[in-house]
């Protein structure tokens, strides 16, 4: 195969991916049909089985797609952590606004209403969405808050936790607003719960005792 039919065919398949996630997000697992994700795709229904063999396959990949880009986008918020100059609150302001609004995206709705709606047929797609979007996105601010501590910005703190909980205090008042989901939620909510979970975060971790302070001395 070609390079160019090799990234024909790819394309091919990310067109059916994400036509497959429009339609099982809208209509269920149990309501869609490969035929309506063909067309979605704009591709032949013997098309899709070539790709995904079966309407299960089509499934599992699409939302574990889904969840990916979802996850790339969100931990893209944290790069302004990676080396933060200047007023570091504020900083955390942005980020907690950014992963705030990645959150109650259309995408990450939809993806979390799905999941959660098809959990008794496929519990280890949840865990498996759960483990890309909220894992790794933790694994990564940990990190970074981690660095941030070392270098005495933050107070010593057990990184894994404080991210832990950064995240609980944006996630958890969104998804109760949001319904897990299935109500939008107004932009300037959106606002007030990250700058919340900014500022009740800060108050915990903020503002270290002194320039020598580091994690576990």
């Amino acid at each position: 195969m070609t390079g160019t039919a090799a990234r024909g065919r790819m394309d091919k398949r990310q067109a059916i991916l994400d036509a497959a996630f429009e339609v099982f997000a809208r209509c269920g697992y149990g309501q869609a049909c490969v035929k309506e994700v063909a067309e979605v795709a704009g591709v032949a229904k013997p098309t899709v089985y070539n790709h995904l063999h079966d309407k299960e396959t089509l499934f599992r990949h699409a939302v574990t797609a889904a969840a990916e880009g979802i996850a790339e986008r969100t931990i893209s918020a944290l790069d302004a952590l990676r080396d933060p100059a200047g007023d570091l609150r504020e900083t955390l302001g942005q980020v907690t606004r950014e992963l705030a609004a990645s959150c109650c995206d259309e995408r990450a709705q939809a993806l979390r209403r799905l999941t959660y709606g098809e959990t008794a047929q496929f519990p280890d797609v949840l865990e498996s969405v759960h483990a890309r979007t909220a894992l790794d996105l933790r694994e990564v601010l940990a990190d970074r808050l981690a660095r941030l501590v070392v270098a005495g910005r933050l107070r010593p703190c057990e990184p894994g936790e404080a991210a832990g909980h950064l995240l609980a205090l944006i996630t958890g008042p969104l998804d109760a607003r949001s319904r897990m989901g299935t109500r939008a939620v107004p932009p300037a909510e959106v606002e007030r719960v990250a700058e919340s979970a900014a500022d009740v975060w800060w108050r915990a971790y903020g503002a270290p005792a002194g320039p020598a302070a580091r994690w576990g001395s």
